[in-house]
């Protein structure tokens, strides 16, 4: 009987190991950004692994290392990863930096542009596709009801854009959107662009956004950016270091974001468990 006990708790025990191991959440990975202003340590999001392992790539080959926050504006975000601005001169225009490919978006409904979020810069491709090395984090500002409907209003604004672009009786449109953007006919592009602006103001075959309840609440008392949701990739967040992100963001800037005197990445790396 002794045994048949011993033998009872022993498998108990395996039991509870076995679902506890079922059950574990995997570990969320930590990026250390030390800047002339402080650290900031940014936890990576699981939910987008392209971007969530993008970012591991370029922080261990040391692309972000000595790259600056190159566009600031307070009360939105600052953004930073444009590798042309590691030995920019003062009054150089940046912006347009990175390494030759792009990130497909990933967008989770339950991801937002709370303050403080890590989140993906892109340029104006049809599918919405992430830079290889921008990004920026939120700072934001808090938000009243009438100013959550307007920005609902344009994350559905944008939305419709998408859709109109992708529904299949303006492929040709599209295709020759896609043709002027290679050969970089921006003329041209602007020109097909604001024609599917035109017919995005009508186009309703396509499921309306509307800002969960939960992420309604945290825009009216932490913050940050809602008209961003779903149009660009949100794949991490600040866990220390927010009020670096708030000295950054109050920097003097010029008429092009770009503050006088520069923010620096001095180091970026990822930190071990």
């Amino acid at each position: 009987m002794k045994y048949l006990t011993y033998l009872s708790i022993a498998l108990m025990l395996f039991a509870c190991t076995t679902n506890h191991q079922e059950t574990e959440e995997p570990s969320l990975t930590k990026v250390k950004l030390t800047t002339n202003k402080g650290d900031i340590i940014i936890q990576l999001y699981n939910e987008t692994p392209l971007h969530r392992d993008n970012f591991i790539k370029i922080v261990n080959a040391g692309v972000l290392d000595s790259v600056l926050f190159h566009r600031v504006i307070e009360n939105f975000m600052i953004q930073g990863g444009d590798t042309d601005s590691k030995n920019a001169q003062p009054g150089d225009t940046l912006g347009s930096g990175g390494l030759p490919y792009t990130v497909p978006a990933e967008f989770d409904l339950n991801l937002f542009h709370k303050k403080g979020v890590l989140a993906a810069a892109r340029g104006n491709h049809p599918d919405r596709v992430s830079s290889s090395t921008q990004f920026y984090i939120v700072q934001g500002k808090v938000f009243n009801d009438s100013l959550l409907n307007q920005a609902e209003t344009r994350i559905n604004g944008w939305l419709a854009e998408y859709y109109v672009k992708h529904d299949s009786a303006y492929s040709e449109d599209l295709d020759s959107l896609m043709v002027a953007m290679e050969a970089e006919d921006w003329p041209t592009a602007v020109r097909i662009n604001n024609r599917f602006r035109e017919l995005a103001k009508n186009y309703k075959d396509f499921e309306p956004y509307r800002i969960p309840d939960e992420h309604w609440e945290v825009y009216k008392t932490i913050g940050g950016t809602p008209h961003l949701d779903q149009n660009y990739t949100v794949y991490g967040e600040v866990v220390s270091g927010l009020e670096v992100v708030d000295s950054i963001a109050s920097v003097s800037t010029n008429e092009l974001d770009r503050p006088l005197e520069d923010v620096r990445i001095l180091k970026a790396e990822v930190l071990e468990e």
